[in-house]
């Protein structure tokens, strides 16, 4: 394979590694595993988009889709992860004794500077046994809050629906 192809898909790849930051499971050591019908990369662009039942896991973090784009910045490093389908779906344990973080979606945004996912059109969202659903959902993964609305471009309002478990 022609190194400066592999080193750009590496780089499309590896780059994922910073959804789990800071967690022993996802250190830049965990190979980042990626299974597409198909792929296509446009260096030029910093774009990688596969498509096909995409499934992407890192250690603990699991991204799923019909259809991922990711996107690099000019220094070659993820700027944003972005699934698609009908039921896009995002799985991340950024803390081993804490449950795992999981959500769903149409479209699910991981914006990689501001350790920020959005959940977008029919998301739902569980964290530590709270469950959260609506138009659009946002999780900020290092401060653990959640922000919900109902309005989704292109859609009707999807009201917000939470269930929260008592503290023990």
């Amino acid at each position: 394979m022609n190194t400066r192809l592999y080193g750009c898909l590496a780089a499309a790849t590896l780059g994922l590694s910073v959804l789990g930051a800071g967690t022993a499971q996802a250190a830049p050591a965990v190979p980042v595993e990626v299974e597409a019908n198909q792929l296509d990369l446009d260096q030029r662009a910093g774009t990688a988009v596969y498509r096909g039942n995409v499934k992407i896991r890192q250690g603990e973090m699991r991204l799923r889709g019909a259809r991922v784009e990711i996107q690099r910045n000019d220094e070659g490093e993820l700027s944003r992860a972005t699934a698609f389908g009908e039921r896009a779906y995002l799985r991340h344990r950024p803390d081993p004794n804490k449950a795992p973080i999981e959500g769903n979606a149409r479209r699910i945004i991981y914006h990689v500077a501001d350790r920020r996912v959005e959940l977008i059109d029919q998301a739902e969202l569980d964290q530590g046994g709270d469950h959260f659903k609506g138009g659009r959902l946002e999780y900020f993964i290092d401060r653990e809050v959640v922000k919900a609305r109902s309005d989704v471009e292109g859609s009707d309002d999807q009201r917000i629906r939470m269930t929260l478990q008592p503290e023990e």
